[in-house]
């Protein structure tokens, strides 16, 4: 279930645009992208904005799947090598996609990557890719990163529930090397305010993955600041790096739920 509005998804997803610009001004575009090791911040860019106009297309078009536009400065994209050109690109894009789905309404049915659904999915979507890459754009140009509690706790609901769903229809067999008796993992933001209920606990006791809101014990607990939580799931912050995350309990599982729960 989602913690926050439709119009609140789009205002991210413009908020989130605009703070990532801000780390191209003064940029060298070629930088290496250290939470994403094969891209350079032009790149991650690139990436970005095409998938806004990818969504955008989809939602516009009530395509029936994903296609991926050239982004390249022969088909119209931005100069890769020009900031100003790469912010400016970035911004229109993700202006058109939130106007798009706005016309389009939260309950219209396009494609998603579960089958059709209400375009709610991709208001949700869109707004936690956009928060994510960002992270991605400050840790290359050395800025520290930051997000509104709400916004992360929801961010990271939906990759619980996208890594349960994907577990459920046969994809991420991987994640088979990590469900058994006792595997369970107690995720614990230390720094919100109680009635957000920032704690999580991931259940792979069974076959398949599940996940609720509760404060209970698990065979591991990891507990710190949500930022840092979110990046650490997201594998944006190395588990050796995460100075302010506390981890009790069967640390290898938490290391193989690391290593093992991606897409």
């Amino acid at each position: 279930m989602s913690l926050l509005s439709h119009e609140r998804y789009c205002a991210e997803v413009l908020a989130e645009t605009e703070l990532l610009c801000t780390a191209l001004r003064d940029a060298d575009v070629a930088t290496p992208v250290p939470t994403c090791p094969d891209w350079t911040l032009a790149q991650l860019v690139l990436h970005l904005g095409g998938a806004h106009r990818a969504v955008e297309t989809v939602v516009r078009t009530r395509a029936t799947g994903f296609a991926v536009p050239d982004v390249s400065r022969e088909a119209g994209g931005p100069d890769p090598a020009d900031a100003a050109a790469l912010a400016a690109w970035l911004t229109e894009g993700a202006a058109t996609l939130v106007a798009t789905l706005r016309e389009a309404g939260p309950d219209a049915r396009v494609w998603t990557f579960g089958g059709e659904q209400p375009a709610a999915f991709w208001f949700r979507r869109m707004a936690h890719e956009t928060v994510i890459h960002r992270a991605d754009a400050f840790a290359a140009v050395g800025s520290p990163f930051a997000v509104a509690p709400e916004v992360a706790a929801d961010c990271l609901d939906e990759w619980l529930d996208m890594l349960a769903f994907l577990r459920r229809i046969g994809r991420l067999p991987e994640l088979s090397d990590v469900t058994g008796p006792d595997r369970t993992l107690h995720l614990h933001a230390t720094d919100t305010a109680p009635e957000l209920d920032a704690e999580w606990v991931i259940d792979c006791t069974q076959e398949h993955i599940a996940w609720r809101r509760a404060h209970e014990k698990a065979a591991v607990a990891v507990r710190g600041p949500l930022a840092d939580l979110l990046c650490l799931i997201y594998r944006r912050l190395p588990l050796k790096d995460a100075d302010r995350i506390e981890v009790v309990g069967d640390r290898e599982l938490l290391e193989a739920w690391l290593e093992r729960a991606k897409f």
